[in-house]
């Protein structure tokens, strides 16, 4: 059994190069994550660009996602040596974005001084440093360092997003998303979602028409107001790092937990991210400890799980995602595939479904069961949106997932599903001999052989709704 948990790796100067993002792609990379907080909007339609030109030389689909900056609020830019704020020291906070020292860190946010109060903690850079306000004088914040560390580029500061008074998407984020839909991109990330109200904001067309949504629950708010995020987003994400800083440390693992299995029974990806391998932006091998993160995402369920700094400005990009690709395919050997359905079952019992909804499940779970029961090589999926294949991908199968499609960004959003591998359907979807076509294709790419059965998952002409409704065992 080959890796089942997809890999996203963030793009950066340390791995821009269309030789460098061939090499990621080549060692386990299906999703190249695009972080708009860093650099100039031109710089990541360039890079964007360099992932359609590697896409093309490697002949497969390669998803691409834009990450927006959102209201994140982030310090001024550091010094090139970086800044060192030692333990115990104070550091000014002022509000602006001119450059910062480790005496004075100015604060792109307008309202610091109304939004943060003495006895508040600020974070910097995902909980590099940490600091707690003793003072607020007319012109700035004064603030005694608990935890220190060395500061570089531009690191995010933590307010409280219940302190915040910006909306998401913010003007700025809209204007960037614009010419990424231009570009085509096949996945947006929105940063600081509070509410299925702010996802909706996006105003995008439904994926594959337009790009999927990735909501980012990083926020208390988000935490409350789940289901209704998940229902309205296409795909989630599990920020750790700011989910970290608004919600007690040791909540977190449960938080995890509970936000992957409630998005997967939905029948969307969900992406573990943050600090997974951290520790290779230096180093030639991960910790201990990184090591089980990565195995336990996996068993938590995570479709996908994502390097951050470690590709972006990392020392050995590659060494970083082959790691996790080593890591995730050992942990995927050791899934409850078993187990897991029930899960599923126990909390698609708990929520409203639509009636389509209740035809999928229902025909999903079916080809779940029959796969299983008589030792199926694949389960084949003909999709127009990818909806069957992310809805047969909840159950977790142990049979390989084939999602054939004529939409170019369907197939690329499919690199973010979970043992999902896209395929093009050659010749449409002209009903007459669908299934044996979609069979021929699996087997011309060696994927099933002659003997073995295979189970085919189709939506009919003759359903009136969207649903997956037909359900076929196939001998090759």
């Amino acid at each position: 059994m080959g890796r089942r948990t997809k890999i996203i790796a963030t793009l950066g100067p340390a791995c821009e190069s269309e030789g460098m993002i061939k090499d990621l792609a080549v060692s386990g990379a299906d999703v190249f994550r695009i972080n708009l907080s860093h650099g100039s909007l031109d710089l990541g339609v360039e890079r964007y660009r360099r992932v359609r030109a590697v896409e093309a030389a490697l002949g497969r689909p390669i998803g691409t996602m834009v990450d927006l900056p959102g209201p994140k609020v982030r310090a001024g830019a550091m010094p090139t040596e970086g800044a060192l704020l030692v333990d115990g020291g104070t550091v000014r906070l002022v509000p602006g974005d001119g450059p910062s020292t480790a005496e004075v860190v100015t604060v792109d946010h307008a309202a610091l001084l109304n939004d943060l109060h003495p006895g508040d903690r600020v974070t910097f850079g995902d909980g590099a440093v940490l600091a707690e306000v003793v003072e607020r004088t007319t012109d700035a914040l004064l603030a005694t360092i608990s935890h220190g560390g060395l500061l570089q580029g531009r690191p995010g500061v933590h307010i409280p997003s219940e302190r915040l008074r910006l909306a998401t998407p913010t003007d700025h984020d809209l204007h960037l998303l614009d010419a990424f839909v231009e570009e085509g991109v096949d996945m947006v990330a929105l940063s600081f979602v509070r509410s299925a109200h702010d996802v909706r904001r996006v105003g995008t067309e439904p994926h594959p028409r337009g790009p999927m949504i990735v909501a980012k629950i990083e926020t208390r708010a988000a935490v409350e107001n789940l289901d209704g995020i998940i229902d309205a987003s296409g795909a989630v994400m599990v920020a750790r790092g700011d989910l970290g800083a608004e919600c007690p440390i040791e909540e977190l693992p449960h938080l995890q937990k509970r936000i992957l299995q409630r998005c997967i029974t939905l029948g969307r990806p969900a992406i573990t991210a943050t600090q997974m391998l951290e520790s290779m932006v230096h180093a030639p091998t991960p910790t201990r400890a990184e090591t089980s993160d990565i195995a336990n995402a996996v068993f938590d369920g995570s479709s996908a799980v994502m390097l951050s700094g470690e590709t972006a400005i990392g020392r050995d990009p590659v060494n970083s995602v082959a790691t996790m690709a080593r890591i995730a395919a050992r942990a995927d050997a050791e899934f409850d595939y078993e187990g897991w359905p029930s899960r599923v079952h126990k909390i698609s019992g708990e929520m409203n479904q639509s009636i389509d909804d209740i035809v999928t499940n229902g025909m999903t779970d079916a080809a779940w069961r029959a796969a299983n029961e008589t030792g199926a090589a694949a389960i084949i999926c003909i999709t127009r949106t990818g909806f069957t294949v992310r809805s047969i991908a909840r159950y977790r199968p142990q049979a390989k997932i084939l999602g054939f499609s004529t939409d170019e960004r369907t197939l690329r959003q499919l690199t973010l599903s979970w043992g999902a591998t896209p395929y093009d359907l050659a010749g449409g979807y002209a009903t007459d001999g669908l299934v044996a076509r979609a069979v021929e294709l699996a087997q011309h790419h060696g994927e099933v052989r002659n003997g073995d059965l295979v189970a085919v998952l189709s939506g009919s002409t003759d359903y009136p709704g969207q649903a997956t409704d037909s359900l076929r065992l196939v001998r090759v």
